[in-house]
């Protein structure tokens, strides 16, 4: 079987289900490539992350094409046999870090997130060993709230001193930063960031907490970085402040609905205001604004 692959937001992050499918499909003898278009492939695959992603609307010529991923509005997993075949990162030459989820799940219920509708509540999904690649030190974690998960927690206990390091690049619970669990994450090796989320006004007090454990457990300050949801302008600009003033790097996130709404042009140049550093350590956001006119 001849099969194509095409992430249809693009190749900036490593795709896991495609990475999956196609070291499923390569154990089977088949014959896997990223879709060409002057091919003809028995089976084509698409996934998609993003709702926002503009459809791919180029001719496929294929036997069977698959969709799949929240872009869809697909919210099935994978196939039990595939969720649990180990990543295919030969088609990612250029990443070196590996990816997974040590959970699934989350235990909140924010109306901007799709987690809870997809994914249920929170549950084991794989040790950390198992997400390690044999040829890189380096784990990007993509669990939404590995906090609140005891399963997580032991896993990050027992991540701590070991030779890796490690990214949970959507964000932790700020609300679930105690004096013991900020020890736990000041025993890891971090690739970057320390990040946190900052969605409304009512988490500043907890992330000032929060960052108070994170410091006395001895991560540096340097380290600390935070998502900013930006809905309302003027209040994302007071949080933005606020978290600049705590020391923590913040990182503007215009708001989507799941209709494909696009932001507004003032959240976008907020972001940009925001996320553009030299910019936003030299001009205020009034005066950005001004000279955007």
């Amino acid at each position: 079987m001849k099969v194509g692959l095409i992430s249809v937001d693009g190749r900036h992050f490593p795709n896991l289900a495609l990475m999956r499918l196609s070291a499923w499909h390569k154990q089977r003898g088949d014959d896997v490539e990223w879709w060409c278009g002057f091919t003809r492939y028995d089976r084509v695959y698409l996934s998609k992350v993003f709702t926002f992603t503009p459809d791919f609307d180029t001719v496929i010529e294929a036997d069977e094409i698959v969709t799949g991923g929240t872009g869809y509005k697909d919210y099935r997993n994978l196939p039990p046999e595939v969720e649990k075949t180990a990543p295919d990162y030969s088609i990612y030459p250029q990443y070196p870090w590996a990816v997974g989820f040590l959970t699934r799940g989350c235990v909140r219920h924010c109306p901007w997130c799709i987690v809870p509708q997809k994914e249920g509540w929170i549950r084991p999904a794989a040790d950390w060993e198992d997400i390690k690649r044999p040829d890189s030190r380096e784990i990007i974690f993509l669990d939404n709230n590995v906090l609140a998960s005891d399963f997580g927690l032991e896993q990050i206990e027992r991540m701590g001193g070991e030779n890796v390091w490690v990214d949970f690049n959507q964000g932790l619970d700020a609300r679930l930063i105690t004096p013991w669990t900020a020890e736990l994450l000041s025993d890891l090796r971090w690739k970057r960031f320390v990040r946190l989320s900052c969605d409304t006004s009512e988490m500043l007090p907890v992330i000032e907490q929060a960052t108070a454990y994170l410091l006395e457990a001895g991560i540096a300050k340097s380290r600390l970085w935070a998502y900013v949801l930006v809905k309302d302008v003027a209040d994302a600009h007071q949080r933005v402040l606020a978290l600049r003033n705590m020391g923590i790097l913040p990182f503007a996130q215009p708001y989507r609905d799941f209709e494909k709404g696009e932001p507004t042009e003032e959240q976008k140049a907020f972001a940009r205001w925001v996320n553009r550093r030299p910019v936003f350590q030299s001009c205020a956001w009034e005066d950005y604004r001004k000279s955007r006119r």
